[in-house]
């Protein structure tokens, strides 16, 4: 499933780049910082009261030699329920946090780079204790206009993991990414990014397909699905996590 999830949005990229050839691009002039917030909260009240939070921040850097990424995501769920004694009783029932930072550094033709890519990601609830990685390779944005940007990143690099009964799971990786922006007009856009780690022991792969509608200047509303899968978990663990959120994001600047 893996491979045929990144064959296909690779495919409908590539698709998208040999349709964009032949279009006159003007690039925008970028910020040389932004930052967003993303903030998601479900609450329920009655026999069961559950309170679901989902949030995160993110940042891009563009300096004369560098284009950086930085990006923070937490999500945590608990349900309180009475027993047949009155007494209340709490569960947590998600608790997961990721973080991650890619340094571009640019080369003569500023859309070619070579990339450090370092992440850290503690699920309380999966078959790894953590998961960690660190890559290095190539870079390269094949355009970026004011209605769309396409890029991808491919190199070598190293995963640390410890399973939920304490085995450390290292071992060499290759990693793929690929990033895709589209903007139906002032107010709406679509993202889809999606990255797979490709191991000897587990093949690991993040996608989050998005919808972003504007509301005000600083205020937009994010409709996303985000897939996580491994190929190696636990005996009765799912593969494949997924989140569907309706959050609100605020452009910090």
């Amino acid at each position: 499933m893996t491979l045929t999830l990144s064959a296909v949005i690779l495919s409908l990229t590539l698709g998208l780049q040999t349709a964009y050839a032949n279009t006159p691009k003007i690039k925008k002039a970028l910020k040389p910082f932004s930052m967003k917030g993303e903030f998601g909260l479900i609450a329920t009240t009655g026999n069961t009261e559950t309170m679901a939070f989902k949030g995160g921040l993110s940042a891009h850097q563009e300096l004369t030699a560098w284009s950086n990424d930085y990006k923070f995501e937490a999500l945590y769920k608990n349900e309180t329920k009475e027993d047949d004694d009155g007494n209340e009783e709490t569960d947590v029932s998600a608790e997961k946090y990721f973080g991650s930072g890619q340094a571009n550094y640019k080369l003569q033709n500023p859309d070619h780079r070579l990339f450090g890519f370092a992440s850290y990601e503690k699920d309380r609830f999966s078959s790894y204790n953590y998961q960690s990685t660190l890559a290095l390779g190539w870079n390269q944005r094949l355009w970026e206009d004011d209605q769309s940007m396409f890029e991808y990143s491919v190199g070598p690099g190293y995963s640390f993991a410890q399973t939920s009964n304490g085995e450390s799971r290292d071992s060499p990786i290759l990693r793929t990414s690929l990033d895709y922006r589209y903007q139906f007009n002032d107010t709406a856009s679509f993202e889809q990014s999606i990255s797979t780690e490709f191991g000897s022991y587990n093949t690991k792969t993040k996608s989050e397909t998005a919808l972003v509608a504007r509301l005000t200047d600083p205020l937009a509303v994010k409709l996303s699905l985000t897939m996580d899968h491994n190929s190696k978990v636990d005996e009765g663990d799912d593969e494949l996590d997924t989140q569907t959120v309706v959050s609100l994001n605020y452009i910090f600047f």
